[in-house]
């Protein structure tokens, strides 16, 4: 089990804070385009890449903000709303590190989080915004219950 996975079932707050890190391939997002049916050629030509004044392809920004919902599915978080920005490209190869950051809790567990995703170099690619459900009590004894069985956060 991740220690994400134990925060989650210990119970979360506002403040908390979690860090996934990840290197994108091009067969990744070769993959993503396919699933999604976004061909945009910025992602598979590097002469339409050059003429964005891009130094390459680049990786579909949604497969990258993706990395939003390791966190959300390690903590049994139930969205209701995301926003991005998107700041920078993500070229194939780069390593990301999203930082996930629960910025409000209230009585019935809705909840607020922030998200920063920055690259090896420490620029910031994307920036979110989220709105969801935390599990309550009667949820994070199902995922403790069922933390051996089919738990794949490790």
């Amino acid at each position: 089990m991740s220690p994400i996975r134990e925060k989650a079932i210990a119970g979360l707050k506002a403040g908390d804070s979690f860090t996934v890190t990840r290197t994108f391939t091009e067969e990744e997002t070769l993959a993503f385009g396919e699933i999604s049916r976004d061909h945009n050629p910025v992602h598979y030509d590097d002469r339409f890449a050059g003429e964005k004044n891009l130094q390459g392809r680049i990786c579909h920004g949604l497969l990258v903000g993706g990395m939003i919902t390791e966190v959300g599915g390690q903590i049994g978080w139930l969205a209701s709303g995301m926003n991005f920005r998107f700041r920078r490209p993500v070229y194939f190869g780069d390593t990301i590190a999203c930082v996930f950051t629960i910025t409000e809790v209230d009585d019935w567990n809705r909840a607020r989080a922030e998200a920063v995703l920055s690259n090896q170099h420490g620029e910031t690619v994307i920036e979110a915004w989220l709105t969801g459900v935390l599990p309550g009590e009667p949820e994070r004894q199902i995922m403790a219950q069922t933390a051996g069985d089919s738990d794949q956060t490790s």
